[in-house]
């Protein structure tokens, strides 16, 4: 196993989705309340190390023009009406001035955001993934990350899916992209 080490001030937080319309969903094997603590412990130490804390959240228009809508042997079930803070992120992150959030419309957050333009002119070489779900939204992410060269740090205990064979799959395929660590192995390097 590869050391984890890296430079906080080189180091973005992406917490992908940690909003209230996803975090009410029965998250597993993490309880998504779990999620959401990691995510704001890792987030809260970074900053003070220098680091970035990156939000990302999930939406679309009101007409749901700009929603993925490509032909699938899957059919997705008709979702109800959205409530007006379902895309809002949850209290619990402990949001702060000076943190970004970013918004896209599709699973991955580089894909027609921001995102790269405040990792790149912040010079940013390594990210830490955390977020929910792990086999979508985490993944998408973490595929588009490994190709344009970041270093990643998946962190285990601060993701989770709606399914356990999901998330157990995608972390087969994380050490192949970067790091597997837990919460605390990333919290003991932001404390030395």
């Amino acid at each position: 196993m590869v050391d984890t080490v890296f430079d906080p001030a080189t180091t973005a937080l992406v917490a992908i989705d940690l909003q209230h319309g996803i975090v009410n969903l029965e998250a597993v094997p993490h309880k998504s309340s779990d999620v959401v603590a990691n995510t704001a412990k890792i987030a809260k130490a970074l900053r003070d190390k220098g680091g970035v804390a990156i939000f990302v959240r999930v939406t679309n228009s009101e007409d749901g023009a700009d929603a993925l809508s490509p032909t699938t042997d899957i059919v997705p079930p008709v979702a109800p009406p959205r409530p007006s803070y379902w895309a809002e992120l949850v209290p619990k992150l402990n949001i702060k001035d000076g943190d970004i959030i970013v918004t896209k419309r599709q699973w991955g957050a580089f894909y027609g955001t921001d995102l790269e333009m405040h990792l790149r002119r912040r010079g940013i070489k390594t990210i830490i993934l955390t977020g929910i779900a792990t086999n979508i939204g985490v993944e998408s992410t973490a595929r588009d990350a490994y190709e344009r060269g970041f270093d990643q740090i998946f962190v285990e205990d601060a993701t989770s899916a709606l399914n356990a064979e999901a998330h157990k799959h995608s972390f087969t395929l994380f050490g192949r992209m970067g790091r597997v660590r837990s919460t605390e192995q990333v919290l003991d390097v932001l404390a030395g």
